[in-house]
C-alpha cells in the first residue's frame, strides 16, 4: 500500500462544507445560506448549523467560500437543442447576464428523455461543480430532467405558463396570449377559422397551442383539427401540402418561423399564393422573417430576455435572496406581408 502524504492527511481531516451538512441534517445549500447569513433560514436551522460549525472546527477554505456563494463560478444549463433559434437565443441571454457577473456557463446537451440519458444529466448538474443550474424546458426532455432533479439542486424552469407546476421557479413568456393574438388578427381579417401547425414540444399543452384554441373559442369559430409536424422543415412542408390540397384552409398559424417557412414553401409549390390564397402566421420572429418573399407576419420572442430573467432567478435561487421580478419584454405581433383578408368567394 503506498504511504499516505502528510498533505493528504491534512486533507482529510479537515471539515468541509457537506461534512457540516451532514453533522446538521441539512442539504448544503442551506449551510451556504447559513454562512451568507441569508434570512430564508429558520432560527431553528441556523442555530443548529452553527452548532455543527462549531463542532467540528468547520473553516471556510477558499474552495468552500466558493461553494458557499454559489456552488462554483459557473452556472450550467441543460437543454435538449443549442441550434433551434428559442433554445439557442435564450442561451445566448443566459451567457450574457453570466459573462457580465463573471460567471462560466457550461451546457448540458440531453438527447432524449431516455431514463438513461435523464439519470446522467442529472447526476452531472447535482454536483457541487456544476454550479446553478437552468433548465430549458421548452419540450418533454427538458421537463423529464426537470422532474428528476433533486430538491437540494438549485434550478430555475425556462418552461411555459401552461406547464404544471414542479415546485421549482418557472419563468416564461406569454405564448399563450401571443397566439390569442395572432389567431384574433387572422380572425379580424375576415378569415372564417385559422389552422393550425404544431411544434413538436406542445404535446397538447403547450401555451401556443391553448392561445389559439382561446382565441377560436371566443370568436364562436370552429376548431379545426392540429397538424403536428417535427422540428424539421420537410415535415412542416408535408403539413403544408396537406393544407394546400384543402381548398377551404384560408389562414394557418404556425407554430414557428420555420414551420412557416416549410409551409409557404409547399403553398407554393401547389399553386397558392400568400397572402392572395391563404394567409400566414409565424412564432419567434427570427433573424431575416421580415426579409422573406412575402415578409412574415410573427410573432417577436424576446428569448435573450428570458434568458437573462432565468440567469438573475437562479443566482437568487442559490443565494437565498428573494426572487426578483422578472423584466420580460411581452410577445409583439409583428404584422408584415404574408396576411390578408381572404379571397372572395
Amino acid at each position: 500500500m503506498a504511504p499516505t502524504s502528510p498533505r493528504a492527511s491534512r486533507d482529510a481531516a479537515v471539515p468541509s462544507i457537506r461534512d457540516v451538512a451532514a453533522a446538521a441534517g441539512v442539504s448544503y445549500q442551506t449551510v451556504s445560506r447559513v454562512l451568507n447569513d441569508s434570512p430564508r433560514v429558520r432560527p431553528e436551522t441556523r442555530a443548529t448549523v452553527l452548532a455543527a460549525i462549531e463542532q467540528l472546527g468547520f473553516r471556510p477554505s477558499r474552495t468552500a467560500r466558493a461553494l458557499s456563494l454559489g456552488r462554483a463560478r459557473g452556472i450550467t444549463v441543460v437543454t435538449s437543442d443549442t441550434v433551434l433559434y428559442g433554445y439557442a437565443a435564450t442561451l445566448q441571454g443566459i451567457e450574457e447576464a453570466a459573462r457580465t457577473a463573471g460567471m462560466s456557463v457550461g451546457v448540458r446537451v440531453v438527447e432524449s428523455a431516455e431514463p438513461a440519458e435523464v439519470r446522467q444529466a442529472v447526476e452531472y448538474v447535482s454536483d457541487a461543480s456544476a454550479g446553478a443550474v437552468v433548465v430549458i424546458a421548452f419540450d418533454t426532455t427538458g421537463v423529464t430532467v426537470l422532474e428528476a432533479l433533486p430538491a437540494h439542486v438549485p434550478a430555475v424552469a425556462v418552461a411555459e405558463p401552461a406547464a404544471p407546476d414542479r415546485g421549482r421557479v418557472a419563468i416564461a413568456l406569454d405564448e399563450r396570449g401571443a397566439a390569442a393574438d395572432a389567431t384574433r388578427h387572422l380572425l379580424d381579417l375576415g378569415h372564417r377559422t385559422v389552422h393550425h401547425v404544431a411544434i413538436p414540444s406542445e404535446g397538447g399543452q403547450g401555451g401556443r397551442l391553448a392561445g389559439w384554441r382561446d382565441a377560436l373559442h371566443a370568436a364562436g369559430a370552429a376548431v379545426p383539427e392540429v397538424l403536428g409536424c417535427g422540428w424539421d422543415i420537410a415535415s412542416a412542408y408535408a403539413a403544408g401540402r396537406e393544407l394546400a390540397a384543402d381548398p377551404q384552409v384560408t389562414a394557418i398559424l404556425c407554430g414557428n418561423d420555420d414551420i412557416a417557412q416549410g409551409v409557404r414553401r409547399a403553398l407554393y409549390d401547389a399553386g397558392k399564393d400568400v397572402p392572395g390564397h391563404v394567409s400566414i402566421v409565424g412564432f419567434d420572429d427570427i433573424p431575416g422573417a421580415a426579409y422573406w418573399t412575402p415578409a412574415l407576419t410573427t410573432v417577436r420572442m424576446d428569448f435573450p430576455g428570458l434568458g437573462r430573467a432565468c440567469f438573475d432567478a437562479a443566482m437568487a435561487e442559490l443565494s437565498g435572496h428573494p426572487q426578483p421580478t422578472p423584466r420580460l419584454v411581452p410577445p409583439a405581433l409583428m404584422i408584415r406581408e404574408s396576411t390578408a383578408p381572404p379571397p372572395a368567394t
